[in-house]
């Protein structure tokens, strides 16, 4: 272990901790005032500076304003802290043992995070704690400029580790020496570590252990020559014999055969915008404070172009060999949803291909709508970090900055939704790389008739008019939109891009909901139907699921309505309404009705009842709504008078009609019991429920005598009450501009003690939740099968209703999809996460996805394209646990190799083929295959060989 001086000064033993906080504070905020490039900031253990901060705090409110939290994920420190602390002791911070063969210094541990493992304390700040305290080891730390401008100041926190290996003797070393060092400064070092003279020494850049290029612009930093953490670094010492010139090292050297002839590319370090010191000097519980500095950037912004490697006179990029792709993420701290996607992103080869050029050129600076090329930067350097063979796991701080400052929702260490990720780099990557620098404005038209081939090829080239990158290029497809309005039938069609699809897992789950039905014709008493239906089905299979499990008549159909607070909510009778607006709490009720009927319009009775022990003469707005609405049928051909529509009402309750009730009307006690029987409680799709066991004898109905005249009243288009039981032959009016017809019952004490109206009260719910049970394991569902859902057509919500350009209206039209233009790379989103009112769930359905041929083709509605469209799986995502717990991981599977790989943050490891598939399965990357390798039977179609452009 390093030594570690834990003598305790004491020249401060006679500040009180309150004067040692002031003096502190001082001091950070006069280092802070005069940051700058090239000062000196040194760590110190989270740990010790956590004790000190409530050691100087123990006796201070902590509210003080300029100070904000260091650290959200340190440990609490209890009031036993509060005593003076020790000597500084950093040695939790370093490696026990440092390698004999390294010219280093004192090694950090490689998994260190700033706030939760140390802090940045200023030079000023360190000598004072150091002065008081003692201890060690000192680590001190260079402050370098970076990002596009070189404006932006960041400590150094981990320097370049580079091996030197001096050839032909072999022996090696390894050092830590700044990116931002020059060539010069890492040739005068490796002559002093072996003590060569600079003379007889030339330095190659032995990325991969391949001679990759000549290190001899002495005055170039490690930085702009792509010089990587843990590479190789060839010191070869000349001789006479293969040194040709008086330069020796400016000839080409041959090693290993020859020499790649290829100039490294420039890597801008995408960094934090703001250098953090720590200073704060307030605490709260758990948390120490620290003061960030903004340092004023008054630099003007460069141009984007720079200047070539000009070694060899090759312009291009350093291709590393073929032996990359196996690295790590580290996991920063619930991280795995930002690893996972990256990871995916980065194998997929046109990505890889591209932000391994020199890809600066297509930045686009002045987006608004983009990042300032920061976002592609910063994914830029960390893919090129990825790819680098032979690495150590990569800890991906940089990024996170950049995606924190552009995206607030992915900052703080919480776990989030990795395609949400996904789909913010896409789109954020999109407009930092877009080429169109000035979008013009296009007014789109509509089809209007037009052949879809035009309409969709007009469509296209309005949008790459706008948006053109190699996220176009590579994952935007285009689907045909079609539109049609419920009430003129106007039909429109667009066509709209797409990144990604979001396919639904529910479609082929199923739920039981359960319905009561009325036969209002007075043949049977109301009785609840349970049927099994899609989950995502539409009104359309409840009905027909409903039509079979009553054995509806061939004469017969079903009203299906929803049922709130007593009263008809709406009429559900577009059969495209899409069962999931309907919720397990609601009540729905299906009316059997007659469909050989023209022209008619719905009687719609209401009931109402009065308080206990209210009269017939009780006045209308004494009364409250009551029970289940019942609806029939009338004909508007046919004169109706008020006789007519008591008769019916009469009818419609006859079954709930008491026995007692019928006086001495001339029917047998065996039709009284049928009348009243119970009805079957619950049935599945699959079985039949008749009416033999609920059938009114023809008697009862047609006895006038036996059903008591009905206390109603009618609507009329005033909205005036008119009483039905005064002047029966007196002819009603239908209302001309209404298609229901509402009459009002009042259920006095005395009506309720002749109808037992219990089977209008208490309707059953959609869904009712019992106990727990275990359910039997779904089937698997095809990935097919939830394409086909989410093409379907459906009726839009109500909040995204489609202005009619016919009806002059908005209107809640149905939608249809269907694909039109496919992507190189198909991004497949798995929609496991869903929310219904304040829950959320976690779908754990197996997706039975293929690996290899995914054909599309018959779901393409672009049929001029005659060609088969294939696509292999080559990279997925999956997540582990609940929501809220879960885990990421991706399964990726390298072209150049045809292997799967699992990446789990840092660890990666071989998998077989067939243990790709899984119920975590979360987003899928699909490949087109091309034309001519459509019948590889192994699905691995254009092997990328990263070591080759």
């Amino acid at each position: 272990m390093a030594e570690v001086s834990m003598c305790s000064s004491s020249s401060s033993s006679e500040l009180t901790p309150d004067e040692e906080r002031i003096v502190i504070r001082d001091i950070a905020l006069t280092a802070e005032a005069n940051s700058k490039e090239g000062d000196t900031f040194y760590l110190i253990t989270q740990r010790w500076w956590q004790h000190w901060i409530e050691y100087v705090n123990r006796d201070e409110p902590n509210n003080l304003n300029d100070a904000s939290s260091l650290s959200e994920h340190c440990d609490s420190v209890g009031t036993s802290t509060l005593k003076r602390p020790s000597g500084i002791d950093n040695s939790d911070l370093i490696y026990d043992a440092t390698s004999e063969d390294s010219n280093a210094g004192t090694e950090i541990h490689d998994t260190l995070l700033e706030g939760r493992d140390y802090v940045l304390l200023p030079h000023e700040v360190w000598n004072q704690l150091h002065t008081w305290y003692g201890g060690g080891p000192t680590l001190a730390r260079k402050v370098i400029s970076s990002g596009l401008s070189q404006t932006e100041l960041t400590v150094e926190v981990y320097p370049l580790r580079l091996q030197l290996l001096m050839m032909p003797k072999g022996d090696r070393s390894t050092i830590r020496i700044s990116k931002k060092e020059t060539i010069g400064e890492l040739h005068r070092r490796a002559c002093e570590i072996f003590d060569l003279k600079a003379e007889q020494v030339c330095i190659w850049d032995f990325y991969g252990r391949q001679k990759h290029a000549l290190m001899n612009d002495m005055d170039k930093t490690l930085d702009d020559a792509n010089v990587q953490m843990d590479q190789d670094i060839l010191v070869e010492v000349l001789n006479h014999a293969n040194a040709i010139g008086s330069g020796g090292c400016m000839s080409s050297v041959q090693y290993n055969g020859s020499l790649e002839k290829e100039a490294t590319s420039i890597l801008v370090e995408p960094s934090k915008s703001s250098l953090s010191i720590a200073g704060g000097l307030s605490a709260s519980k758990g948390a120490s404070k620290s003061y960030n500095t903004e340092i004023a950037q008054s630099q003007s912004l460069p141009s984007p172009a720079r200047e070539s490697d000009n070694a060899h006179g090759i312009v291009g990029v350093s291709t590393r060999g073929s032996t990359g792709g196996l690295t790590g993420l580290l996991n920063l701290g619930n991280t795995c949803f930002m690893n996972s996607a990256i990871q995916c992103l980065v194998h997929t080869p046109e990505f890889a291909r591209y932000f391994r050029e020199d890809y600066h050129q297509e930045i686009n600076w002045q987006n608004p709508l983009g990042m300032v090329g920061e976002l592609a930067l910063a994914f830029g350097e960390l893919l090129r970090k990825l790819w680098a063979p032979g690495r150590t796991p990569v800890a991906p701080r940089p990024f996170k900055a950049k995606l924190a400052r552009f995206a607030p929702q992915f900052s703080g260490y919480n776990q989030h939704d990795s395609q949400e990720l996904l789909a913010f780099l896409l789109d954020g990557l999109h407009e930092d790389l877009n080429r169109v620098k000035h979008k013009p404005y296009i007014k789109s038209r509509d089809a209007d008739g037009r052949p879809d081939e035009e309409v969709a090829d007009e469509y296209w080239a309005n949008h790459i008019a706008r948006n053109d990158s190699i996220i176009v290029d590579v994952c935007q497809g285009q689907y045909k939109s079609t539109l049609v309005c419920p009430v003129c039938n106007k039909v429109s069609v667009t066509f709209d891009p797409f990144m990604y699809l979001s396919l639904p897992l529910q479609s082929t789950t199923t739920r039981t909901m359960t319905v009561t039905v009325f036969t209002c014709d007075g043949s049977a008493l109301p009785y609840a139907c349970t049927v099994t239906v899609p989950k995502q089905g539409r009104c359309r299979d409840l009905i027909q699921a409903l039509t079979g499990a009553c054995s509806l008549k061939h004469n017969e159909k079903l009203l299906l309505v929803e049922i709130h607070n007593h009263l008809i909510q709406r009429f559900l009778e577009d059969p495209l309404i899409s069962l999931s607006t309907i919720k397990d709490d609601d009540h729905l009720v299906a009316y059997k009705t007659s469909k050989l009927l023209k022209k008619t319009k719905y009687l719609q009775l209401m009931h109402r009842h009065g308080e206990q022990g209210a009269s017939d003469k009780q006045t209308s707005s004494g009364w409250k709504p009551y029970g289940t609405p019942l609806v029939s049928l009338i004909s508007c051909d046919d004169e109706i008078t008020r006789g007519n529509i008591q008769t019916m009402v009469q009818k419609m309750l006859s079954p709930m009609l008491r026995s007692e009730s019928l006086g001495h009307a001339d029917v047998s006690d065996t039709s009284i019991s049928a009348a009243v029987s119970e009805p079957c409680l619950d049935l599945t799709s699959g079985e039949a429920c008749t009416d033999s066991n609920v059938s009114h004898s023809d008697d009862v109905t047609n006895s006038k005598a036996a059903l008591p005249k009905l206390p109603l009243q009618l609507v009329d288009e005033n909205n005036a009450f008119i009483d039905l039981l005064m002047e029966q032959e007196k002819i009603i009016k239908l209302p001309s501009t209404s298609t229901a017809i509402l009459i009002y019952i009042d259920w006095s004490q005395n009506l309720l003690e002749k109808y037992d109206t219990h089977y209008l009260e208490n309707l059953p719910e959609v869904f009712k939740y019992g106990p727990v049970t275990k359910k039997a394991r779904s089937e698997p569902l095809s990935l097919y099968t939830c394409l086909e859902a989410f093409l379907r057509e459906e009726p839009l919500v109500p909040e995204d209703m489609w202005y009619c350009p016919q009806c002059k209206e908005r209107r809640q039209a149905s939608k249809k999809l269907d694909l039109w233009r496919l992507p190189e790379v198909l991004v497949i989103h798995l929609k496991r996460f869903s929310y219904s009112r304040s829950m959320k769930h976690k779908l754990e359905t197996f997706v039975n996805f293929p690996v290899h041929d995914f054909d599309v083709t018959h779901y393409v509605a672009n049929k001029n394209n005659s060609q088969r469209q294939l696509y292999e799986l080559y990279a997925l995502t999956n997540h582990y646990g609940s929501m809220g717990s879960g885990h990421y991981t991706a399964h990726i599977k390298l072209l150049d190799e045809n292997k799967w790989y699992s990446f789990d943050d840092s660890h990666i490891s071989p998998i077989n083929e067939e243990d790709v598939k899984s119920s975590a399965a979360y987003v899928l990357f699909y490949r087109r295959v091309k034309t001519e390798d459509a019948n590889v039977s192994n699905g691995v179609q254009d092997n990328i060989v990263f070591s080759q452009k």
